[in-house]
């Protein structure tokens, strides 16, 4: 499997992994995240034409996971990184974080940040096992406190949430 820059016709496919990997989420009780919208096309152009959006292809071409990365308050963000579940156990997910905090590394960021459920296994305690720790409320930037209200006005605070960062 190889990483690579997404391209305007892997979008639509990326929606797909997007509700494919949603779908575990309702085994927890977290149907409202399992139903959620995944990103629009035009959000995910936008991305993609920004440089910020990559995938890991299956070999044939075809995506079958991806990351959207950016920059806050001086730090690479992890804004969404998604496996299709058919993919998954392969270090997909901890490959493209390499990637981007790669990226971020090259660019002279220190670190990478990202929002999460603080106890959905495959959140939290998964970004824990790749280096990443939890903020507490006094090291939040401003941009990561937009980020945690546009994602409790989104719902998301249901269950709870946690902002991590990883040096670099």
């Amino acid at each position: 499997m190889r990483i690579r820059p997404a391209t305007s016709a892997d979008l639509p496919l990326l929606q797909d992994i997007e509700v494919a990997a949603g779908e575990p989420f309702r085994t927890v009780g977290m149907a409202l995240v399992a139903d959620d919208t995944p990103p629009s096309l035009h959000m995910l152009e936008r991305y993609r034409a920004d440089g910020l959006l990559w995938v890991t292809d299956d070999g044939s071409g075809a995506p079958v996971a991806y990351v959207i990365h950016e920059e806050v308050d001086g730090a690479g963000h992890v804004e969404q990184v998604s496996v299709h579940p058919a993919a998954a156990h392969r270090r997909l997910g901890s490959a493209l974080i390499d990637h981007v905090g790669q990226l971020a590394r090259d660019a002279g960021l220190p670190a990478l940040t990202l929002t999460t459920f603080a106890e959905v296994p495959w959140n939290a305690p998964y970004y824990a096992r790749l280096g990443f720790r939890t903020l507490g409320e006094d090291e939040l930037t401003d941009g990561l406190r937009e980020i945690r209200r546009a994602e409790a006005e989104h719902g998301l605070d249901a269950w709870p949430r946690v902002c991590m960062r990883r040096e670099l």
